[in-house]
Order: C-alpha cells, then sequence, then structure tokens
C-alpha cells in the first residue's frame, strides 16, 4: 500500500471492497507506541447497513485497520475483515 498523510484521509468515503458505500472517515485510533493505526472510527452512510458491525454510541462504526485494501478516491475495505 503507498503512503499516504492523515491529513488527505479527512472525511475521505469508505466503501467495500464488492462496492458497498459504508460512510465517511471520521477519525483513526493509533497505538502511539508502535505508531500503527489501529482502527477507523466512521459514521455510516444511512443506507448502509450496519448489523455485525462494531457500533460506538449507535452511530459510529469500528473498522480495524488490517481491512484497508487500498486508498484512492475511497479507502477500501475487505467486508469479512470490517465485520465483529
Amino acid at each position: 500500500m503507498t503512503r499516504v498523510f492523515a491529513r488527505s484521509l479527512s472525511r475521505k468515503k469508505i466503501m467495500t471492497n464488492d462496492g458497498k458505500l459504508i460512510g465517511t472517515l471520521k477519525n483513526i485510533r493509533v497505538d502511539f507506541d508502535s505508531g500503527q493505526v489501529q482502527e477507523m472510527i466512521i459514521h455510516p452512510d444511512q443506507s448502509f447497513a450496519t448489523d455485525g458491525y462494531n457500533l460506538e454510541d449507535d452511530k459510529l462504526l469500528i473498522v480495524p485497520f488490517e481491512a484497508v485494501k487500498d486508498i484512492k478516491d475511497y479507502i477500501v475495505v475487505d467486508r469479512y475483515l470490517a465485520r465483529k
């Protein structure tokens, strides 16, 4: 995967590898000791069914960063790795 500046991820749309829009990136969680991005916090799109996904405050999806497959115009995640 190519290197990307964190500021370029702000408000980027997130979609599954089968083309379904999940929502918009709200924030990321980083392990400061290792510097690794651990999770993405996503504001889900109204049309996206959140069943089977980790929710926080019933509004934000928590997706592990290892689910990310590509970052370009969209952040593409593996829909199976993104689930609980």
